[in-house]
């Protein structure tokens, strides 16, 4: 059986991580929210104390346990999640480098994410199109292998740091009659010519977080910026071809990597509300009690604190396993944005669709428990 008692080495991280989210974050939320910039000085901050870069991304991955990753998650949405994911969303491309690319292509990539520390760089993931969302295999963005490069054309849409990005790793079709294992993973690097933001959206929650559309048209790259190189893609192309099963699609490998670390965020918006609405019923009195005193209220906080406990406890397994193989509020109050709540109210919504939508969700689960 394993225990998930935090050592002093995790302690330490959550707690630094904490205290940056504290003196970093927190301070600046409602400005970013509410003017719907990309904060760049906080990832600048990041970079320069250390916790933006591939030593610390070393350090956390390199953690036995697995769960690193998700202490480090939860506390930099506790600030912000909107801010937490600028900080954050490049973990997607190299989570795609990682899982699909060559050693060589690691080296080169995962670092050209980050950028310096005096010059730091973001990475973008691109998969959702208008046409496929939850359905993959309908993706219309092609990859066409022409005198020796690769050119890309097609729409990729709610791209996180779409067209800002240094780095974007762009999902497209191969031979799109293969479906899902026709498509493969290719690496634009920084000034590529043909690729461009389109729309930048304008979003309920996550504001500070930059969301755009991005445009290849007739974009060139090597043929060895293909992830995973030519040889292994053309080889798993002839697998699908003679109806050999893949075990799953390019986009869905990045995703086995990320979604536990999408769940830890999410934990951190509650946590942040249900520390909000603690503090707002111990200290709030109404017909000479305070609001805690009240048995229905009280037994909600429990319910949150329950839910809270339990949703770590499953995001830690899952990265364990990963790693090993194996209401409270008052209404008119929250709705009015004096109060944070509202806030991690509309943060929270898009985390029913991040990588799937809940039913998508419960899908990939209940598919699960039928293996079993």
């Amino acid at each position: 059986m394993v225990s998930f008692e935090l050592s002093d080495e995790q302690r330490e991280i959550r707690d630094w991580v904490h205290s940056f989210a504290e003196k970093e974050i927190r301070p600046v939320a409602a400005q970013y929210d509410e003017s719907e910039e990309f904060p760049w000085p906080v990832v600048k901050k990041a970079a320069e104390v250390g916790l933006y870069g591939v030593d610390f991304l070393q350090q956390t991955y390199a953690d036995s346990t697995g769960i690193m990753p998700a202490l480090v998650a939860e506390e930099l949405t506790w600030g912000c999640a909107g801010i937490a994911l600028a900080i954050q969303g490049t973990g997607l491309p190299i989570a795609a480098i990682f899982s699909q690319g060559t050693p060589e292509q690691i080296a080169t990539w995962i670092p050209a994410c980050f950028g310096t520390v005096e010059k730091p760089a973001l990475g973008a993931f691109a998969v959702t199109e208008p046409e496929a969302g939850s359905d993959v295999s309908s993706m219309k963005t092609r990859a066409v292998h022409k005198n020796g490069s690769w050119v890309l054309n097609g729409q990729k849409i709610f791209i996180t740091n779409g067209g800002i990005a240094d780095v974007h790793v762009v999902v497209a079709a191969v031979e799109p009659e293969l479906g899902t294992r026709g498509q493969a993973s290719f690496v634009v690097p920084p000034g590529t010519k043909g690729l461009r933001q389109g729309k930048k959206e304008r979003k309920m929650g996550i504001r500070a977080s930059h969301t755009a559309e991005v445009l290849l048209e007739d974009c060139t790259i090597p043929l060895e910026n293909v992830l995973g190189g030519v040889e292994k893609l053309e080889a798993k192309l002839a697998r699908a071809r003679e109806g050999t099963h893949s075990r799953s699609s390019v986009a869905l490998k990045t995703f086995e990597l990320s979604r536990p670390i999408v769940g830890a965020q999410a934990l951190g918006i509650a946590r942040a509300a249900f520390e909000f609405a603690l503090h707002y019923a111990k200290e709030r009195k109404q017909f000479g009690r305070t609001l805690i005193e009240n048995e229905a209220i009280a037994f909600m906080l429990a319910d949150m604190a329950t839910e809270i406990e339990a949703t770590r406890a499953l995001i830690w397994r899952a990265l364990w396993e990963g790693r090993s193989g194996g209401e409270f509020k008052k209404a008119e109050g929250s709705m009015v944005r004096d109060f944070p709540v509202e806030k991690w109210h509309r943060d929270a919504k898009i985390y029913t669709l991040f990588e799937g939508t809940s039913e998508i969700q419960r899908l990939v689960i209940s598919r699960a428990l039928a293996r079993d």
